[in-house]
């Protein structure tokens, strides 16, 4: 914590033994306020930690948080219940002497959530056998099951324990956590059967009503409605919001599971459950004679069935009671009201055995045991976590609040009187003077309560138990009586007019120590006597986010912390070792830094006489040092805070030249030993290189020797070696592609291997060139295969056709005419070009448009179908051997329907006749003619088309009327 002084003015002091105007509660409350509004929940007074509970989620239980204050010095680190923790841990194993956490707190304020936390840390850090797992699963399991069946919603607190617990946890020689023990006590059985408003019954009833399977609910006769039982009712709150019953009661039963509970022990702990909530609903009534009688039938059969008891021995147990008179045993029936209080109370005994049988079964999980750990090696130590009800003051306050309320005062007393013992022995220890403080000692208001004879709980006793018949307003008559006149009691009858109207006739007032409770003294004495009838006893019925100031300063009060900080303080707000404090603040004084030889009393003499402190200042004992006002501290760590940049250079400068001193030294003699070495090791192996060579070298000449005789000894290197750098050769070159047609020669003994070599790799190279086409792709390659096998080396322009794609289409579809397309019906167009038509008559040029479908071809102009070729019926088609693109499509001309051969020109000649190839189902024989092409003009006629070459393409009629066609020389 000290490292960290240099942000009080921030986030407030860390200590309040720090604080600079202790004795203020306002100041006190401020410094709560601030470190809370930073998230900062913990604050010290001396070895105490005070908490302020967030109502949130902090990131700051982790487990790197408790690696973080594992082993780490109580005050170097800020504080939090992991330090406690820890703290109590390390003096337990290096004291060997048991310790002691007491969490006191009103409730609310998180005490259990603090005891959670205490036992995770344990079982996170502790050191841990495979044997020891099953126990920390345990004792970490334990907190679900006790809170299921002791913790319930309360106005102030969603999860309040309604009981208190001492839990021991016994550590090994080793550190390690081998055995436990809980000790509950003051557990509210009240509640079983009556809840404020606002408030609900203990947790294990919602949670079984609303987790619990269809199955078990209707074997224990149970509804999932929490509404349908009485004693679950009275506080009108069956839901909460921050509450989920259902996996809470998942949780429950895992816990159960991991503690060692036999399923049989969980039917009938679950039945005592359920027994429970019959007795609520069990009602009375008046029989046929007037006597008082159990109406509810249904109820007392599944008591009777889950109790294990006799329904008629039961029915007679709720509606009579036995007295025994002069030795002579009697049964007298019960009143309606006598019999509700017999059951209420059967129910409150019921559970309350159940809950002492459920502790006793987690302590038999818990205990240590011999047989599976042997501790004959050291002794055993203990660390004890007391959790306790905190201070109650609600609207109305029974015999409850006032048991927890008188436990709470024991114990104030309890720690002031230790802390101020521990503070008087540190002082004699040190040789300082003990200067006496103020504080409130709550021992009168111990005493008004226990006291023999005359002590409140005394003469409640008295009354219960004095013959004729004592009530709860004779018990408050007697008190007044007896303790009329105490500072500390007041009655409606004892006040005076200007408080009587604040106490009730039925009520008392005690001026606690944290403030003024009115006690309603109705059920005082039943609830003291815990009246159970006689013939109840006997029946075997059991198998087993905001900081509220007014909050803050009511609990900074009842908690004694201002009480306490002043016994911390006692004159002197800083107390050190030595050792500590002359490491910590040496290089403030030359006469101490570096280092000091001497005495170390002598030397924190002579730093503090150097830093200027007067002899008011501070004190020196016989160990430590004891400084007393904060603002001395403060300015010594000023000081240290400016020495600390000049201190930092001198030493990273000291610290650079040693290091790098010593790695220069280091160096050198690594150097020495490296170079030594590898020396060495670079002789050894240029001698075992040459020796190798020389046999290889031997080897290899020889094997030339014999390289063309059969395989033998001399050879086998040789001939190994040329079948290895052969396919090394392959394996680095291999050839690149298909077209690569490139193979190296290989040696005699490899030609046969490297053939087929040869074939698998160009095998292989052609699959991976096949897989890598796309489908448009391998479309175009058969298009361009067809047109290869037509046109090469036959038509002069198809080189410059090679590397040009084949489109799908060269007209797109705004260019079809839509008569055209609504005639063809469900034949698609599947190619379009521009052409132009020679007529018979005269060879007239006519523009069209040549489509190809699937099934035929077909000439159109504008909107009219002007000629439909089949593809059945076109027998070839003949083509210039020129660069023109003249093609002339023949047709029988048998076909009516075909009036003659069709002469067509268009750009793309060697396209379209590969689609037209492609389509057509069957072979379409294309004819390549150099010089001229005949075809037929009309049946019985036919006509001549002349080619020629030319510089440029030219078409006109000759006087022959043959139609002669000049192209140019594209590949000459």
């Amino acid at each position: 914590m000290e490292s960290t002084l240099t942000a009080r003015d921030r986030v407030g002091v860390q200590d309040f033994v720090l604080l600079e105007n202790y004795t203020s509660e306002a100041a006190f409350i401020e410094n709560l306020r601030r470190r809370f509004g930073e998230n900062l929940i913990y604050t010290y007074i001396g070895s105490v930690l005070v908490s302020v509970n967030p109502n949130k989620d902090l990131e700051i239980y982790s487990k790197a948080h408790m690696e973080r204050y594992r082993g780490v010095s109580f005050y170097e680190i800020s504080p939090h219940i992991y330090a406690v923790s820890d703290n109590t841990y390390r003096a337990m194993r290096t004291e060997r002497r048991d310790q002691c956490i007491l969490i006191s707190g009103e409730s609310g304020a998180g005490k259990t959530e603090a005891s959670k936390k205490i036992l995770q840390y344990y079982a996170t850090t502790c050191p841990v056998t495979d044997h020891l797992s099953t126990l920390r699963d345990r004792l970490l399991q334990s907190n679900p099951v006790l809170e299921a069946f002791g913790n319930a919603k309360t106005l102030r607190n969603d999860n309040s324990s309604r009981f208190g617990k001492y839990m021991d946890v016994q550590f090994d020689f080793r550190g390690a956590p081998i055995g436990g023990h809980i000790l509950n006590y003051l557990l509210e059985k009240s509640r079983v059967v009556h809840q404020n408003h606002g408030e609900r019954n203990f947790h294990i009833f919602y949670q079984l009503l609303e987790g619990g399977e269809q199955d078990l609910l209707s074997k224990l006769g149970l509804e999932r409605n929490a509404q349908k039982y009485q004693y679950l009712v009275k506080g009108c709150c069956p839901r909460v919001s921050s509450i989920n019953d259902k996996n809470d009661w998942r949780t429950v039963r895992k816990a159960l599971t991991v503690i060692g509970f036999h399923e049989d022990e969980v039917e009938d702990l679950l039945n005592i459950i359920a027994s429970v909530l019959h007795l609520g609903n069990t009602q009375f009534g008046e029989g046929k004679n007037g006597e008082n009688q159990i109406t509810t039938e249904t109820q007392l059969k599944y008591l009777s069935k889950l109790l294990g008891v006799d329904g008629a021995a039961l029915r007679e147990a709720l509606t009579h009671k036995k007295i025994t008179a002069k030795g002579e045993e009697m049964i007298s029936p019960l009143s309606f009201e006598q019999a509700v209080a017999a059951r209420d109370a059967l129910a409150k005994a019921v559970y309350g055995r159940a809950f002492t049988w459920l502790v006793v079964k987690i302590n038999q999980s818990l205990a240590f045991k011999d047989d599976v750990y042997n501790s004959s090696k050291g002794s055993s130590s203990v660390i004890g976590l007391l959790d306790i009800y905190g201070f109650e003051v609600f609207q109305h306050n029974s015999f409850e609040q006032f048991c927890i309320n008188y436990c709470n005062e024991k114990l104030h007393q309890l720690f002031i009187e230790l802390t101020l013992k521990s503070e008087q022995e540190e002082y004699e220890a040190e040789g300082i003077t003990w200067e006496p403080v103020k504080y409130f000692d709550n021992k009168i208001i111990c005493d008004l309560v226990e006291g023999k004879h005359k002590g409140l709980i005394s003469i409640l006793d008295e009354e219960c138990l004095r013959p004729g018949e004592p009530s709860d307003i004779s018990f408050l008559e007697k008190l007044e009586d007896t303790l009329g006149g105490h500072a500390h009691f007041v009655t409606h009858k004892l006040s005076n007019g200007k408080t009587r109207k604040a106490v009730s006739r039925e009520e008392f007032k005690l001026i606690h120590y944290a403030g003024e409770v009115n006690y309603s003294v109705n059920g005082f004495l039943d609830k003291n006597k815990d009246l159970l009838y006689r013939n109840l006893k006997e029946s075997d019925m059991s198998p087993l986010w905001r900081f509220d100031e007014a909050l803050v300063r009511h609990q900074v009060k009842y908690l004694g912390l201002m009480e306490n900080l002043r016994v911390r303080r006692a004159g002197f707000a800083y107390r050190r070792h030595y050792e500590t404090f002359l490491q910590r603040y040496k290089s403030l004084c030359p006469g101490t830094w570096p280092n000091w030889q001497g005495r170390l009393a002598d030397g924190v003499a002579t730093l503090v006489q150097h830093l200027g402190y007067k002899p008011e200042e501070y004190k020196l004992g016989k160990t430590k040092i004891f400084i007393r006002f904060p603002k001395t501290l403060f300015s010594t760590e000023d000081s240290l805070e400016a020495r600390r940049p000049a201190l930092v250079l001198t030493l990273q400068t000291s610290w650079r030249g040693y290091r790098e001193r010593a790695k220069y030294l280091r160096i050198r003699q690594a150097v020495i030993v490296i170079q030594s070495a590898w020396r060495g090791m670079i002789s050894r192996q240029k001698a075992r290189r040459r020796r190798h060579a020389v046999d290889i070298i031997r080897k290899f000449i020889k094997g030339f020797i014999y390289r063309h005789y059969e395989r033998c000894p001399e050879n086998e290197y040789f001939l190994d070696h040329q079948r290895f750098s052969f396919l090394m050769m392959l394996f680095r070159n291999p050839p690149k592609s298909v077209l690569d047609k490139s193979w190296p020669i290989p040696p005699p003994c490899l030609t046969e291997a490297s053939e087929h070599l040869c074939r698998l790799c160009m095998r292989n190279m052609m699959r991976a060139y096949c897989r890598r086409i796309q489908p448009e792709w391998k479309k175009q390659m058969e298009q361009k295969v067809v047109a290869s096998q037509i046109f090469k080396d036959q038509k002069d322009s198809y080189p410059q056709s090679v590397p040009k794609l084949f489109v799908a289409s060269r007209l797109n579809s705004e260019e079809f005419n839509l008569k055209v397309i609504q005639t063809l019906g469900n034949d698609k167009v599947k190619y379009g070009i521009a052409v132009t038509k020679y007529d018979r008559r005269g060879y007239k040029a006519r523009p069209r448009q040549l489509l190809l479908t699937s099934s035929f071809a077909m000439l159109v102009a504008e909107a009219k179908l002007k000629q439909r070729i089949d593809y059945a019926t076109l027998r070839s088609i003949s083509v210039s051997s020129l660069s023109d693109g003249f093609m002339v499509l023949h047709v029988p001309s048998e076909d009516n329907k075909q009036k003659s051969d069709v002469v067509l020109q268009c750009d793309h000649l060697i396209e379209v006749v590969t689609k037209l190839a492609t389509m057509a189902d069957k072979k379409i024989k294309v004819n390549m003619s150099p010089d001229s092409i005949t075809f037929a003009v009309a049946r019985g006629k036919e006509g001549v088309i002349d080619f020629t070459s030319g510089p440029e393409l030219k078409v006109a009629k000759c006087k022959k009327g043959h139609l002669l066609v000049t192209a140019p020389k594209l590949n000459p």
